[in-house]
């Protein structure tokens, strides 16, 4: 694992979209990516709940003294400086990961759920957006969106695996699966026009990520029941086909540069989230 990023070991979809980020710009989002994926680790990895509160705890207060020994850290804290993101949402995803060291896990409502993927993705979109320059405050939404897209495709995909850990995120019925899928599609549709706002370098990655992993909402929903989905195992977009929707993610480039809508206009589905956490105040 020590000369390979984690980038590139757990997320391949994202791996394969950073192909089309510049090169100093792609590194400092595996820097993200792997400080976010280092504490994901602890609370998957199989191990006594205690021992895992330790090692988070530990983690957690490394990150919090400025521990530059550890250089996953040393490079997080890099980023929270030159792009000045706010560390109440360093904090956000750190509670959401910390809720994920329990012997059951169980989500019980929308809200719940959407709550969740925001702290665990949303986040991770929101700072990843400042990563890439975003600047205006509906465009840092739309990248809170994006997050929690992806975050409920992974959701919707893992279901299985998911209850063998004791984790209920949503219930295992294809019918929640597929209304799962059907949400995660309004905020990948919420997330489209503001791609716009990010400085065109970088916007060819985004809609290669977004087209993706939505390609995997849509061959869950191609399994039509239980008994297929339980069948067809981990499902995932084959090199073939993200060469297919990196093609396709050509046209929405173009779409995009030919579609205005005003920013009143970009929906933004956060009322439940809101609720719970004030976002206006994470951007």
């Amino acid at each position: 694992m020590s000369n390979k990023s984690y980038l590139s070991v757990y997320a391949k979809s994202f791996n394969w979209a950073g192909f089309f980020l510049p090169k100093e710009t792609f590194k400092k989002c595996s820097a993200l990516y792997d400080f976010c994926r280092v504490v994901d680790n602890i609370a998957d990895d199989n191990e006594k709940i205690e021992n895992k509160e330790k090692k988070f705890s530990h983690f957690e207060n490394d990150f919090n003294q400025k521990n530059f020994d550890d250089p996953i850290i040393k490079n997080m804290w890099d980023l929270i400086e030159e792009f000045n993101i706010s560390l109440i949402i360093v904090q956000d995803l750190l509670i959401g990961i910390k809720s994920d060291i329990k012997d059951k896990i169980k989500l019980n409502t929308k809200k719940d759920l959407l709550v969740y993927s925001y702290r665990v993705a949303g986040t991770v979109g929101l700072m990843m957006a400042k990563i890439l320059k975003v600047n205006k405050k509906n465009s840092l939404k739309s990248a809170i969106d994006l997050g929690i897209a992806m975050q409920l495709t992974n959701i919707s995909r893992d279901v299985i695996e998911d209850s063998g850990n004791n984790r209920f995120y949503i219930n295992e019925s294809f019918e929640e699966i597929s209304s799962t899928i059907n949400l995660a599609d309004t905020f990948y549709q919420n997330s489209f026009y503001s791609i716009k706002d990010i400085p065109i370098s970088f916007r060819f990655s985004i809609l290669v990520a977004r087209r993706v992993y939505r390609k995997i909402g849509q061959k869950i929903q191609s399994k039509k029941n239980l008994e297929n989905y339980r069948n067809s195992g981990k499902i995932y977009v084959s090199n073939i086909e993200k060469l297919l929707e990196t093609f396709l993610s050509i046209f929405d480039l173009i779409k995009l540069s030919f579609s205005y809508k005003k920013d009143d206009e970009i929906q933004h589905d956060h009322d439940l989230i809101n609720e719970e956490i004030n976002l206006d105040e994470r951007i």
